[in-house]
């Protein structure tokens, strides 16, 4: 339990926090509606629906307010600068922005299937008591504004008028149509299969999310939930007139109620992060404007394709990732790339596997391109704050790739390796564990010459220790195996040509934890990977079994790169 609570409590804590606000709320409005006295007659129209379709409504008003904050990538960059000062443990928090995103979108998601539910069946209702088929006290109140200074409680005015006519007839309806399909395209194009591989579906369905938002804006406008006004509940006093609907206007003790729309208030919630998120947009237009220039272009082996630009006052640290557009192929579709390239560099660089159309239609123009064509034009966003940034806050740091997942350890290893040959003495990691994981021999030629460098650097000063790399082939076949068998007894190795030998199959993550632990028993851990979930999963798993409630002991702090 201590292992868990120094690798997961703040985020256990800022869930518990956000899910209390979200009960407070729905039990709040819920409470409100189910026993407002102004709701008194508006609740024997529609029963309980009535507090089961306003108090989702409240939820959705909060989650809508966060749902943008996490997807502005500027400000969380410059919020993740601002904080240096603040424990690791908080700055992590801002690498699970996007995982946020996600659990405030099925919160939306929830409560508007609740909220729209509950409103059919108010609709339902309210055409059944204008039609006169409920007691005599729903019909008096169905049939109120029919006459000359009354004013409606039933928004059904016409027993000749169906729920289905009110629903897409009303601004209330028309909103919630669009508001609940766009919700609806918006969810089922983010699943993982979708956004895997039909990338271009999701991220045109996505910005459906402006369509959504006007429509929220607009939803409560139409004022169809009504109650009685406060001169009213003085003049008619429900308990006495409830039972004498058919005395209302006769008697002096029972004039006419009289009643209005609530005012929208959903706009009070959004306008905040709307302009927050206009801003961030124009800020990104801006720097997509920018002039890029290519400075040079690689086709590396099993067709990764580097990029080598230049740009007027870009500023970036280790591990930042940044966002490419290519208008000749898109002018709408950005997609982010981590950089590769070290910040002593006077150019920053991203490796780009082909891996989908956006990416195979960049590799084929560049390919036109050194064939005597023209380099295509592209626009870069960013640099954007990720979790790798933090890297040489810790003693020791292990960093895992998989694949094209060795990017944003790339740009860390070419930075040590500049900081070594300018003698930086402000570097505070005493070891660091580098673990490449590829299924093909080829992805290893990416960043064969780096390793090299930093080898014979490393070699040179006498600090061979302070890097421990071991790289992984996870594929293989038999002529690959009977060829590193005859090679066997070579000092360097037959894949990569470096002193350390490639290792065969998947590491045992047990034992290099067991390892790293025992051989720094009072150092602090940064774990990062650039990989899939489920290796996450498992060093996660190893972080919390091999942490130290002890602060003196050693501990393990997992750190995930997430786009």
């Amino acid at each position: 339990m201590g292992n868990w609570v120094v690798n997961h409590g703040l985020s256990a804590l800022i869930l518990v926090v956000w899910m209390g606000i979200n009960i407070f709320i729905f039990v709040y409005f819920y409470l409100f509606y189910d026993l407002g006295p102004q709701f008194f007659y508006t609740r024997h129209l529609l029963g309980p629906a009535l507090a089961w379709a306003r108090a989702p409504a409240a939820v959705l008003n909060f989650n809508c307010l966060l749902i943008l904050l996490p997807v502005c990538r500027n400000l969380l960059s410059f919020i993740r600068g601002s904080c240096a000062c603040f424990r690791r443990s908080m700055r992590k928090q801002l690498d699970k922005n996007l995982s946020f995103h996600k659990l405030v979108a099925y919160m939306i998601g929830l409560m508007t299937a609740v909220h729209t539910i509950a409103h059919l069946l108010n609709l339902e209702w309210l055409n059944n008591s204008r039609q006169g088929d409920y007691d005599t006290l729903s019909t008096e109140l169905s049939e109120i504004g029919d006459h000359s200074n009354e004013t409606f409680l039933n928004p059904i005015r016409s027993p000749s008028t169906t729920p289905s006519y009110v629903a897409f007839t009303t601004i209330a309806g028309i909103t919630g149509v669009i508001i609940t399909l766009s919700l609806i395209l918006i969810i089922t194009s983010s699943m993982e299969v979708i956004r895997r591989s039909y990338y271009e579906v999701f991220w045109y369905t996505h910005h459906l999310f402006i369509i959504f938002f006007a429509g929220l804006v607009f939803h409560g406008a139409g004022r169809i939930v009504r109650s009685q006004t406060k001169d009213s509940m003085y003049e008619h006093n429900v308990t006495y007139c409830k039972d004498r609907p058919l005395d209302w206007g006769k008697i002096p003790e029972c004039p006419m109620p009289q009643f209005a729309g609530g005012a929208p208030g959903t706009w009070m919630w959004v306008l905040g992060p709307m302009v927050l998120y206009v801003f961030e947009r124009i800020l990104r237009l801006y720097r997509s404007l920018q002039k890029v220039i290519l400075r040079k272009t690689v086709i590396h082996p099993s067709n990764v394709l580097e990029l080598q630009m230049q740009k007027k006052n870009f500023s970036m640290e280790v591990g930042q990732y940044v966002f490419l557009n290519c208008p000749s192929i898109s002018q709408l579709e950005w997609h982010p790339f981590t950089m590769t390239s070290a910040p002593e560099e006077d150019f920053f660089s991203v490796h780009i596997r082909s891996m989908g159309d956006w990416t195979r239609d960049l590799i084929s123009k560049v390919n036109e391109a050194e064939k005597g064509g023209f380099l295509p034009r592209i626009a870069v966003d960013g640099p954007f704050g990720t979790a790798s940034e933090d890297v040489f806050d810790y003693e020791v740091s292990m960093l895992v790739g998989c694949g094209i997942g060795v990017t944003p350890f790339a740009s860390i290893l070419k930075s040590i390796w500049y900081k070594f040959k300018e003698s930086n003495q402000k570097l505070r990691t005493k070891k660091i564990y580098f673990y490449w994981l590829c299924r093909e021999t080829h992805a290893f030629e990416w960043f064969a010459d780096l390793l090299h460098s930093l080898e014979g650097e490393m070699e040179e000063r006498g600090m061979l220790n302070f890097l421990s790399y071991k790289l992984f082939l996870t594929g293989w076949d038999h002529s690959h195996a009977a060829h590193v068998m005859v090679h066997f007894d070579k000092d360097t190795d037959v894949v990569t040509g470096l002193k350390q030998k490639t290792h065969y199959g998947r590491p045992n993550w047990e034992k290099e934890f067991e390892d790293i632990r025992n051989a720094h028993p009072m150092s602090t851990v940064g774990v990062f990977l650039c990989g899939p979930q489920a290796l996450g999963k498992t060093l996660e798993s190893c972080c919390a079994r091999y942490s130290d409630v002890d602060p003196r002991k050693a501990r393990f702090y997992f750190n995930k790169e997430n786009f």
